[in-house]
């Protein structure tokens, strides 16, 4: 199938109608790593909506898989922010998982869309996903127990959503929201007070969350075995290595590419007939008689 797609493509930048249905194939059979390697790269060029949609959210999904929660993020927002005249079933479900992952990745959730999203998916999106967004409201109380007796008494209609797992995945990363706020306060904590204040249940287990978190790079620490304290460090990365200058680099310049890509669509859209004609009649609505005429002179 990926070699169908690179037929069908005009170029990488295009997307094509098997694009959706390859990471439909690579999510059931699992193969997160396979269909990742397609979401790297850029899409410019899309054929119809509905490809775009299915693509974003099946690639999200597979993002959630391999645990990139930051380029899932992205890929969910496409879906919830793309135009849509009608809010459609592909946006809502891509909703109730942006929702989930935003308190993954950042611990927190902001009901607000920006302001290029569809109006009707402002309007509708929050009504459709109503247990999600009280589950953020749960979320951002910082208590465990309530989020586990919210998550609890509603864990049919997550679980009816496909969603169970990632509502589980919300509560580890409280433990790790909690911890992560202790770095801001203590330079040295021990294990059992991190266990009390986080609640969990004893200091093995905060050790388990602490070496996670240390492995994953959300949080610098060293752990004293003797004694069970933790030191908390700052971020040893000094921008120096010649590794990191080369992401600086690459970052770089695939900015400047995007700049120039934007340029170039922004040229192709002003000189668009069906723009142009748009822009046109949306100007004559404004008649000059509607303002107040200018002021000759001023009463002090």
């Amino acid at each position: 199938m990926l070699t169908s797609i690179r037929k069908l493509q005009s170029s990488t930048e295009h997307l094509t109608t098997l694009h959706p249905e390859f990471l439909l194939l690579c999510l059931l059979s699992k193969c997160y790593k396979t269909g990742f390697y397609i979401l790297e790269e850029d899409i410019f060029e899309v054929d119809q909506p509905r490809d775009l949609f299915l693509y974003c959210y099946y690639g999200g999904m597979i993002c959630i898989g391999q645990k990139r929660f930051r380029k899932a993020l992205e890929l969910l927002h496409n879906v919830v922010t793309a135009p849509m005249s009608t809010v459609n079933a592909i946006a809502a479900e891509a909703y109730k998982k942006y929702i989930l992952v935003s308190l993954i990745h950042h611990g927190h959730f902001s009901t607000s869309l920006p302001k290029y999203a569809a109006s009707v998916a402002q309007r509708n999106l929050k009504n459709l996903c109503q247990p999600y967004i009280e589950l953020a409201n749960s979320y951002s109380n910082g208590k465990i127990a309530d989020l586990e007796t919210y998550i609890q008494a509603n864990q049919e209609k997550f679980e009816s959503d496909n969603n169970l797992g990632l509502v589980k995945q919300v509560v580890s990363s409280m433990y790790k929201q909690n911890i992560q706020r202790l770095t801001q306060t203590y330079l040295t904590l021990s294990l059992q007070d991190i266990a009390n204040t986080v609640q969990l249940n004893s200091p093995k287990e905060a050790e388990m969350h602490v070496l996670q978190m240390i492995q994953d790079g959300e949080i610098y620490a060293t752990i004293n075995q003797k004694d069970g304290m933790v030191r908390f460090i700052e971020d040893p990365e000094q921008y120096k290595t010649c590794e990191m200058i080369e992401r600086i680099d690459s970052s770089i310049q695939r900015l400047m590419t995007l700049s120039k890509k934007l340029t170039v669509m922004d040229e192709l859209m002003s000189c668009d007939p069906l723009y142009l004609a748009k822009s046109g009649r949306e100007r004559q609505r404004l008649d000059f008689d509607d303002f107040d005429p200018v002021p000759q002179r001023f009463n002090i």
